[in-house]
């Protein structure tokens, strides 16, 4: 299966081409951005190694989907659902780039996500993770009905949340390939 392109009023998520590197790699070494993110803000290196391997692997075995998030022409983050043991189902991915921070594109993502999961995918479930301290991204997902299942502390000691939203509490239109 092939990462399809999905469509939210404002929002075009489609796969990554090579020439979105430098969008990425300036997206994940923001740190506003990046504090959110699994390890934090990484190397360049280790960045540019992350896009590469969206293609050389993700793409490449049809890992999962991954897109770039563009709102007109502008790149404005970064959007994944995938397949996650640490929640035993699938998790919704996102990321936003500080400069579109307050304008309501991560409530179109994470919608767009979570429907392309029901509805594409044919999930019963999706999940996000998200660190107890994201308040913003707690509230979004709040309000577009994920709840709180659980908490784990990380090996660092932070805690992380585990979110779980459930088909049966309605997906919305958005986020169906176009």
């Amino acid at each position: 299966m092939t990462t399809p392109v999905l469509h939210t009023a404002r929002l075009r998520l489609a796969p990554y081409t090579p020439g979105d590197e430098e969008d990425f790699v300036a997206l994940f070494q923001d740190p506003l951005v990046s504090r959110w993110m699994g390890e934090g803000t990484q190397s360049e290196a280790e960045d540019r190694a992350l896009f590469g391997r969206v293609f050389s692997k993700v793409y490449a075995q049809d890992l999962f989907d991954v897109w770039a998030v563009r709102h007109g022409d502008r790149f404005v983050g970064h959007a994944e659902i995938k397949p996650s043991t640490d929640v035993g189902g699938h998790e919704i991915v996102y990321a936003l780039a500080s400069t579109a921070w307050g304008q309501g594109f991560g409530t179109e993502i994470a919608q767009a996500l979570t429907g392309y999961g029901f509805g594409t995918l044919g999930l019963t479930e999706v999940h996000a993770t998200v660190a107890a301290d994201n308040v913003a991204s707690l509230a979004l997902l709040g309000r577009i009905g994920f709840r709180h299942v659980r908490d784990r502390v990380e090996d660092d000691g932070s805690t992380t949340r585990v979110l779980t939203r459930s088909a049966a509490s309605g997906a919305g239109g958005a986020g169906q390939p176009r």
